[in-house]
C-alpha cells in the first residue's frame, strides 16, 4: 500500500504528501536529500537522479510511484516501467510529447497489470473530464474546443527545476493554428484573456471526445500579439536541448515574491459540437490550480493504491472516471 512521493521535498511534492496523509495512505518520501528528508520525520528512500530512483522502486515494490520530478519526456519512461509487473505510477505531465510517450505504454503496462496516469493536474482533468461529461451516452463530435484558465498563487522562493522546465515547454508549445487569442466571460463573472497551445490537453479532449478536431486554450499563453509572434521562434530555440538545459537551470534559480492567485477560481472548459449542429458547452470549477493539482495527484494515486483504476497507460478521466475530478475538489458547471 505504500505510496512513493519522487521529488517529495518540493512545493508540489509536500502539497501532494500532505493530500495524501490527509487521506490516511502510506507515504514515503524519495529524495536526494537526506538530511532535508529526515527532517520531515516521515519514512523516506535517498535516491541521486532516475536510475537510482528506478532501481530503488524495483527493489522494493511500491504499489503506487507519484513522479513531480519533472523533466517527463525524460523521466517518465524509465521510472513507470520499474514499477512493473503490477506497480502504478502518476505523473503531472502536460506538454503533448511526454503524455504521448506515456500513453505509448499502454501495451506494457496492460499486460504487466499496472496502471499509468499522466497528466494528473489541473489542465488535462479539468478539460479532459468536462468533455467526457459532455460526450457521455452520445455520439462522437464534430468538434471541441477546451479552455485552462487556471489560477495560482505564488508562495515565493525560487522557481525550481520542475516548475522551470514546464515553463520552458510552455513555450514551445504556442500554436496560432485556428486558435486566436480570445477572451472568455466566466461563470462567476470574471474573464480572462485565453490563446492556442498545443498541450497534453489536446490529446486527453481527443481520446475523451473521438475527435481529431479539437483546439486548445490556454490562459498562460501569451495573448500579445506582438509577443505572440516572437514566442514559437524562442520555443524552436528553447528545443534545442543544450539551449533547453541552459534555459531551464536559469529560470530555475531565479527567485519570486509572494503572489496571491489572480482569479477567485481556477476553471476548465469545452465546447463540443455534433455534426446536426447541437452545441453543449460546460466547466469544470475549482479553487488554487496547484491545490487543485495535488488533490487530484492524491486521489488518483490513493484510488490506485486500493486497486481502482484501468490497467493500461492513460489520462486521469480515462482511468478512473470523471469522479475523480470531484473527489479532487472540482465541481461541474454544465
Amino acid at each position: 500500500m505504500e505510496i512513493w512521493v519522487l521529488g517529495a521535498s518540493g512545493r508540489t511534492g509536500r502539497a501532494i504528501t500532505a493530500e495524501l496523509e490527509r487521506r490516511d495512505v502510506p507515504v514515503v518520501l524519495v529524495g536526494r536529500n537526506q538530511e532535508r528528508l529526515a527532517a520531515t520525520g516521515a519514512k523516506y528512500v535517498v535516491a541521486d537522479g532516475v536510475d537510482a530512483m528506478a532501481a530503488e522502486i524495483r527493489r522494493q515494490r511500491p504499489a503506487v510511484v507519484i513522479n513531480t520530478i519533472g523533466e517527463y519526456a525524460a523521466t517518465a519512461a524509465t521510472i513507470a516501467r520499474a514499477c512493473l509487473p503490477g506497480g502504478h505510477y502518476v505523473d503531472m505531465a502536460a506538454d503533448p510529447i511526454a503524455v504521448r510517450r506515456l500513453l505509448d505504454l499502454h501495451e506494457e503496462a496492460l499486460a504487466d497489470g499496472s496502471t499509468f496516469v499522466t497528466g494528473a493536474g489541473f489542465g488535462v482533468l479539468a478539460t479532459e473530464a468536462v468533455v467526457a461529461k459532455l460526450c457521455e451516452g452520445r455520439d462522437t463530435p464534430s468538434s471541441v474546443e477546451v479552455d485552462a484558465l487556471a489560477s495560482v498563487a505564488s508562495e515565493g522562493g525560487t522557481v525550481g527545476v520542475a516548475l522551470a522546465a514546464s515553463i520552458v515547454d510552455a513555450l514551445t508549445a504556442v500554436t496560432a493554428r485556428g486558435a486566436k487569442p480570445r477572451t472568455l466571460v466566466l461563470p462567476d463573472g470574471e474573464s480572462a484573456k485565453v490563446a492556442g497551445v498545443d498541450s497534453g490537453e489536446l490529446i486527453a479532449a481527443q481520446r475523451a471526445s473521438g475527435t481529431p478536431d479539437v483546439t486548445v486554450f490556454s490562459g498562460l499563453a501569451p495573448t500579445a500579439p506582438v509577443v505572440r509572434a516572437l514566442v514559437p521562434l524562442l520555443g524552436r530555440v528553447v528545443s534545442i536541448p543544450a539551449v533547453r538545459r541552459f534555459a531551464v537551470r536559469r529560470l530555475a534559480a531565479i527567485r519570486t515574491k509572494p503572489a496571491p492567485r489572480p482569479r477567485t477560481h481556477t476553471w476548465g472548459h469545452a465546447v463540443v459540437t455534433w455534426p446536426d449542429g447541437t452545441t453543449r458547452e460546460g466547466w469544470l470549477r475549482a479553487d488554487e490550480a496547484m491545490d487543485f493539482t495535488a488533490a487530484v495527484v492524491a486521489e488518483t494515486a490513493a484510488r490506485l493504491a486500493h486497486g481502482e483504476g484501468k490497467p493500461g497507460a492513460h489520462t486521469p478521466a480515462s482511468a478512473l472516471g470523471v469522479e475523480v475530478a470531484e473527489a479532487a475538489g472540482g465541481t461541474f458547471v454544465l
